[in-house]
C-alpha cells in the first residue's frame, strides 16, 4: 500500500466524484488489513513483518490513522518492546490532538490500559508536548529510562543537497537503516515514528538519548554534487558524547534504491560489532553484585573473545550464570553452545559424550525460545553442525538466521563454514566474503579467513587458499583448527617447509594430535573433504 488510488493523477470532476468513494474503501481495507495482521499470534512471522511495514506506512501518509497505530503497539508489546508500545500510543495521542483535536478512540486506551496493567510492563513514560517541525528551541521533555539491551535511536539524517526533493532519499535511507536495525535481536531500536519526532529540529545528541531512553544514537546526512550522492553517519554514545564509528558512501544519483540498501547494510555491519564491544566495555565497569543476565551474557563473550583456554573456562559459567537469571535467553544459550565448538576444535573436551549431549539440549533450547534471534541461531548451527555432525539441521539454523537478519556477519560466517564442511566450497566463499563485508573488523575475521581457506582447499585451488590461511593464523596463533587448515593448504601448494613448521607449532600446543585421532577434531566434515584433508596433513608431517 503506498497511498490513495491513482494519487498524484488529476482528473476531471466527475471521475474524482468516482474515484473518492474507491480511494476511501482501499485506504479503509489498508487499515483493517494492517489491524488484522497485528492480531496474528506468532512473534517474528512474515506476516507481522509485512504488518509492522504496512502500518509504519499508514502512520506516514496519516498520523492520525488509528488502527495503524494500534498495529504498532501490539507488535511492539508481543516483542516485550512497551516503551516503544508507550511511546507510540503518545505519537498517536498527539497527532490526534493536533490534526483533530480529539483524544484516541476507547479501543485504543484499552489496549495501552492492557499493557500498563502487565506485570512486564516498565511503567508509561511520561506525558510529551506535540513537537514541530520547525527549528526552534523547545523545552526539554521528561527523560524516559533506558532499557538494559544496548539502545539505538536512528535520529533523522540531514539533507544538505539545494535539492527539497532530494528529502525523499534522505528519509528513505534512515527508514532502511531503521528497519535494518530492528532486526537485531539484542538491540533495543527507537521506531521511526518517535525519532522522526526530531525532523527539522536543531537537536542536541545527549537530549534525545535522554528523551528517547537510549543509550546510542546515530546521525547523517546526504549530499548530492551532480550526479553523485554522498552519505555520512556518525554512531555516538550519548552519555560519553564519544564517536564510536564514523564514515560515509559515495553512489550514482541514478543507484539511488540500491546506494540505500549499501548504506543501510554497510550501517548495520559496521556499528554492531561497535555496539557489542562498547556493551562489553560497560559491563566490565559494573560492580559484580548488580550485574543482571545480559551483563553476565556481555562478560562471557568479553572472555570468549580472547580465544584462549583460559578464557573460554571463564566464558561458560558467565553463560550458564546468565541463562539461570533468565532461562529463555536464547543468546547465552547460543553462545554456550557455541563454546563447545571451540572447545572440540582445540580439543579441550574432558567428556565428549556428555559435552556433545549438551550441545543438543542448548540448541534444542534455542530453538524454541531463540527464533527470532540470529545471532543465537547462527551460534547454535556452527555447534550442531561440528560437535554433533548433523549438517543439515545446522544449515537450516544458518538459513533462519539469514532469513531473519541478512545484514548479520556472524549469519553469513556461520553458513559459509557449514558449506565449506558439508555442502558447497563456492557458495560458502560468496557467503563468507559477505561477512567479511559487512564486519570489516570483526574479531571472528580469523575465523572467516580460515573457512575461506579451507573452501578454495576443498576446491583445489591450494594458491588461494594457503595466503588466507597464513593471514589467519597470524591473527590468532592459539587456534589449532586454523594451524591444521594452514599446515594442509601450505602442503598441497607444495610449500613443505611452512606446512612443517605449522605442524610443529599445533603439536607444541597439543601433542597427542595425530592421524589416527583427526577423526576427533575434524571426523565430521563431508568424507571426501576430510580424505584430502587427511593426506594433506600426512603429507605436512603430522605424525601417524
Amino acid at each position: 500500500y503506498r497511498g490513495d488510488l491513482l494519487d498524484g493523477l488529476s482528473f476531471a470532476g466527475e471521475i474524482d466524484e468516482w474515484l473518492a468513494p474507491l480511494r476511501a474503501n482501499y485506504a479503509r481495507k489498508a487499515l483493517e488489513l494492517a489491524e488484522r495482521l497485528s492480531l496474528l499470534p506468532e512473534l517474528g512471522s512474515r506476516e507481522e513483518l509485512a504488518c509492522e511495514a504496512l502500518a509504519e506506512r499508514l502512520v506516514t501518509l496519516d498520523p492520525c490513522a488509528e488502527q495503524a497505530h494500534r498495529a504498532l503497539i501490539r507488535i511492539f508489546r508481543r516483542r516485550g518492546k512497551t516503551n516503544d508500545a508507550f511511546r507510540q500510543f503518545l505519537v498517536c495521542k498527539e497527532a490526534l490532538k493536533r490534526e483533530l483535536g480529539v483524544d484516541p478512540e476507547e479501543a485504543t486506551r484499552a489496549l495501552v490500559e492492557r499493557i500498563e496493567a502487565e506485570p512486564t510492563a516498565k511503567g508509561r513514560p511520561p506525558e510529551v508536548e506535540p513537537s514541530g517541525l520547525e527549528v526552534k528551541a523547545e523545552p526539554p521533555r521528561p527523560a524516559v529510562s533506558v532499557p538494559e539491551k544496548p539502545s539505538i535511536a536512528v535520529l533523522p539524517f540531514q539533507n544538505m543537497s539545494d535539492d527539497a526533493e532530494q528529502e525523499y532519499f534522505t528519509d528513505g535511507v534512515v527508514e532502511e537503516i531503521t528497519t535494518a536495525l530492528s532486526h537485531v535481536s539484542w538491540l533495543f531500536v527507537i521506531a521511526r515514528n518517535s525519532a522522526f519526532a526530531y525532523k527539522g529540529q536543531a537537536v542536541d545528541v545527549t537530549r534525545v538519548a535522554r528523551e528517547l531512553g537510549v543509550r546510542y544514537v546515530l546521525e547523517g546526512s546526504v549530499r548530492r554534487a551532480g550526479s553523485r550522492l554522498r552519505v555520512a553517519g556518525q554512531l555516538v554514545e550519548a552519555a560519553a558524547g564519544v564517536t564510536l564509528w564514523a564514515d560515509r558512501f559515495e553512489g550514482d544519483v541514478s543507484e539511488v534504491f540500491e546506494l540505500q540498501d549499501l548504506v543501510a547494510s554497510s550501517v548495520v555491519g559496521a556499528i554492531s560489532p561497535r555496539l557489542e564491544q562498547a556493551e562489553m566495555a560497560r559491563a566490565k565497569r559494573k560492580p559484580t553484585e548488580s550485574l543482571d543476565a545480559y551483563d553476565h551474557y556481555l562478560r562471557g563473550m568479553a572472555s570468549l573473545y580472547r580465544w584462549t583456554r583460559e578464557g573460554l573456562e571463564e566464558a561458560l559459567p558467565q553463560f550458564y550464570k546468565a541463562i539461570e537469571l533468565d532461562p529463555d535467553f536464547a543468546s547465552a544459550e547460543g553462545a554456550a553452545a557455541w563454546c563447545y565448538f571451540w572447545r572440540m576444535a582445540n580439543r579441550w573436551m574432558t567428556d565428549r559424550q556428555k559435552e556433545t549431549a549438551e550441545v543438543s539440549r542448548l540448541v534444542g533450547n534455542v530453538a524454541i525460545s531463540g527464533q527470532d534471534d540470529a545471532v543465537a541461531l547462527a551460534f547454535s548451527g556452527l555447534a550442531l553442525g561440528y560437535v554433533t555432525g548433523d549438517y543439515e539441521a545446522a544449515l537450516a539454523l544458518a538459513d533462519r538466521a539469514l532469513v531473519l537478519n541478512p545484514n548479520c556477519a556472524t549469519a553469513w560466517s556461520a553458513s559459509g563454514y557449514l558449506k565449506a564442511c558439508y555442502d558447497d566450497p563456492d557458495i560458502a566463499i560468496e557467503h563468507l566474503s559477505r561477512a567479511r563485508r559487512l564486519s570489516p573488523l570483526d574479531p571472528l575475521t580469523f575465523f572467516m579467513q580460515t573457512c575461506t581457506a579451507f573452501a578454495h582447499f576443498v576446491a583445489g585451488r591450494y594458491d588461494v587458499a594457503w595466503p588466507l590461511a597464513e593471514a589467519a593464523s597470524r591473527t590468532q596463533p592459539y587456534y589449532l583448527t586454523g594451524l591444521r587448515v594452514a599446515a594442509a593448504c601450505n602442503a598441497m601448494a607444495g610449500r613443505l617447509d611452512a606446512a612443517s613448521k605449522h605442524i610443529a607449532r599445533s603439536l607444541a600446543l597439543d601433542p597427542e594430535l595425530t592421524l589416527a585421532n583427526l577423526t576427533h577434531v575434524a571426523g565430521h566434515i563431508r568424507p571426501a573433504y576430510f580424505a584430502k584433508y587427511f593426506e594433506a596433513l600426512r603429507l605436512a608431517g603430522l605424525p601417524e
